[in-house]
């Protein structure tokens, strides 16, 4: 029997001649077009990142003389969709994971193993005629030899919602979608998302009754955390489910440091910045979750009221009736509405169950900071493994559970955690992920 034909190789370049009769065309070269691969049609999709596929140069501290890390996997598409997949083995929960991965002329077979290995749904665009977007990691500051830097040394490619429509139109049914930008381009994302998701459902025979919302993470991008950028991100937050910025990049927003007069991370100023952006849209539900590295995560959510199984039930008042006269024994009528129902005089009305919030910190899963050797990433992680625990059912707060051990195993070395195969499954940093979530949940109570 001859051996099964070989999968289509995600990089293969598809070339496409120029038509003869366009004389411009006769002088330019052959073009080079895009290819991908496509991904089945009735594949489940809990988790789908926006954010780049970068390829890293990581230059560490002076102190540590080491020579520049190179062709590293970054990018915060690469380390979000990390975080759903640590907690997605395969064959079948590794492939709810997607995200897109651009690849240029010097896209290194060695990065496309690694992203391989990972057997999850992401979809690799080849556009032989551009570079891959790389970038730069490093300490360029003499004054604050903490401060890490980044540049693009490529040009970058942004994602957008018709990348997905068009690559895979499945994408568009993802449970959970993550979107790293600014206020603005969060809004028009959106938009255009939800848009492009109803389409594919109505469009699609027998799927009309299929169509929800899907669950929202935004992360904002940092350079456009600032006072003059604040209106626009109280305005985004009604749009999305969870909005997360880290500590500095909240206080950004509200013109401060988010950091003690020592040096520390202000969580008095995490705790007001977060009651400030609640207040900004008071009868609006969202939840704000601060990832504030070692001190760990705050979650903020506005509290409200839910409405009981029974929204048709109709009210009555029994007593008092028409406008108010000056007649009108006004002791009498808010004595009736204090009476128990069924009592003359009673307003029969719906009994409200009240969402009272949640104003909580979770610790961060790293308490030695010898643990941590590098934390490109870590946040991106984060809202991965939040992203793709929300999407399964889980709670806010066993959400932010998932995203912190998610981080951790990204935080362990420079570049990705290492995955290995053995009898027993996967471990990833010689450690399997459930192992470290069931002790870190024991360990804060949860």
């Amino acid at each position: 029997m001859s051996p099964p034909a070989p999968d289509p190789d995600p990089l293969a370049v598809t070339t496409v001649p120029k038509p003869n009769d366009n004389p411009k065309a006769e002088e330019e070269k052959e073009e080079l077009v895009e290819s991908w691969n496509e991904i089945p049609p009735s594949q489940e999709i809990d988790f789908v990142t926006l954010g780049m596929f970068i390829i890293d140069e990581i230059h560490h501290p002076p102190s540590l003389s080491l020579p520049p890390s190179i062709d590293i996997p970054g990018g915060a598409g690469t380390y979000s969709a990390l975080g759903a997949r640590l907690f997605s083995s395969p064959p079948t929960l590794s492939k709810t994971v997607s995200m897109v991965v651009d690849c240029g002329s010097d896209f290194p077979p060695s990065v496309l193993h690694h992203i391989q290995s990972w057997e999850t749904s992401a979809v690799f665009r080849t556009t032989p005629s551009r570079l891959t977007t790389r970038g730069w990691n490093g300490y360029s500051n003499p004054s604050d030899p903490s401060h890490r830097s980044f540049r693009y040394t490529t040009p970058k490619r942004r994602l957008t919602i018709s990348c997905l429509s068009s690559l895979s139109p499945v994408l568009l049914t993802t449970k959970s979608i993550h979107l790293i930008c600014s206020p603005l381009r969060c809004q028009d994302l959106i938009r255009t998302f939800l848009s492009a998701r109803k389409d594919y459902y109505y469009s699609a025979q027998g799927k009309q009754d299929e169509y929800t919302r899907p669950l929202i993470i935004w992360e904002p991008v940092p350079d456009l955390c600032t006072p003059e950028e604040l209106l626009n991100c109280t305005n985004t937050l009604p749009l999305v489910d969870i909005c997360s910025p880290n500590h500095s990049e909240l206080a950004g927003f509200l013109g401060s440091s988010g950091v003690t007069p020592e040096g520390e991370i202000d969580t008095a100023a995490v705790e007001r910045g977060c009651e400030q952006l609640l207040a900004s849209m008071p009868l609006q539900s969202y939840t704000l979750v601060i990832r504030a590295g070692e001190k760990g995560a705050y979650i903020a959510k506005n509290g409200g009221r839910k409405r009981s199984a029974n929204p048709n039930k109709k009210k009555k008042i029994v007593g008092h009736r028409g406008g108010l006269t000056a007649e009108t024994d006004m002791e009498a009528l808010f004595a009736g509405l204090l009476m128990e129902e069924g009592q003359e005089g009673v307003v029969a009305r719906e009994e409200i169950e009240v969402d009272e919030g949640i104003e909580k910190w979770l610790p961060a899963f790293h308490t030695d900071k010898e643990k941590v050797k590098d934390p490109t990433g870590g946040g991106n992680t984060f809202l991965g493994g939040l992203g793709v625990a929300l999407a399964r059912g889980k709670g806010i707060e066993e959400a932010v559970a998932w995203g912190s051990v998610a981080a951790s195993f990204a935080i362990e070395q420079v570049g990705m955690p290492l995955l290995l195969v053995d009898e027993g499954g996967e471990t990833w940093n010689g450690e399997r992920v459930q192992d470290r979530l069931d002790s870190f949940i024991e360990r804060i109570g949860l």
